[in-house]
């Protein structure tokens, strides 16, 4: 569907309630004539009933395709989950479903990066599930740092400053590309210098779901200042 102001396309968003961050990160990255509407969701024992409810929701705005702000390669099983929760949302608002964790694979295989360094918001706990879930689908892990925020409500509230000093502790790394996992971390603004001072790409999850987003909807604009994989038009 299309109107006056999304006369290329419309896009929905699904985002976790506390989550200040994936909003307006992807509002910033938006080419002309592409408008997002966007739904919210608590992170609760009925989160894949809460994702379908949202899902419908922006179904009747005429969406073209949803999108799940949503990172859960630190919860164990979390991948299987989020799956769960597009595969819901797809059925029921009968529009194509991505989200930032899978986004985020599909992005390392279009840049052909099969070593990784990870940067996280969260602690040691949590990343090393975060590289257990990259290994098995086949990434070598070179290194997982993170933040050990003790939220993940007040994750947006980290400074540039902290994810600056989060980035130069992969600093070095041998690695094909570095990825940040963590819809809630504010590093878009930050993305295009981190690549040009580590010398490599850098997939932030909300840059890679909103790559993924628009190349699937036909759509190939090349979007500079954003690092390497929303500089590459084209299709995925």
């Amino acid at each position: 569907m299309s109107d006056t102001l999304g006369y290329r396309k419309i896009f929905g968003a699904l985002v976790p309630a506390f989550n200040t961050v994936v909003e307006p990160e992807l509002a910033g990255l938006r080419p002309p004539g592409i408008t997002h509407q966007t739904a919210r969701f608590t992170l609760e024992a009925d989160v894949l009933d809460q994702v379908q409810r949202a899902a419908a929701g922006l179904s009747s705005a005429g969406v073209d395709a949803l999108m799940v702000g949503l990172s859960t390669e630190s919860i164990p099983g979390g991948l299987d989950l989020l799956e769960q929760a597009m595969s819901d949302a797809r059925q029921r608002a009968e529009r194509p479903v991505h989200a930032a964790s899978f986004a985020t694979f599909a992005a390392l295989e279009r840049l052909g990066a099969a070593t990784v360094a990870i940067v996280t918001p969260f602690d040691e706990t949590a990343n090393q599930v975060v590289r257990q879930t990259y290994e098995d689908r086949g990434l070598t892990v070179a290194a997982a740092e993170g933040l050990a925020w003790p939220s993940i409500e007040t994750i947006g509230q980290a400074t540039t400053d902290q994810i600056r000093a989060l980035f130069q502790r992969v600093r070095g790394i041998r690695a094909d590309a570095v990825v940040q996992v963590g819809t809630g971390l504010p590093v878009l603004a930050l993305l295009q210098e981190m690549e040009n001072d580590l010398g490599m790409p850098v997939v932030a999850a909300n840059a890679a779901l909103y790559w993924q987003t628009l190349r699937a909807a036909g759509v190939d604009d090349a979007i500079e200042g954003y690092g390497r994989l929303l500089g590459i038009g084209g299709s995925t």
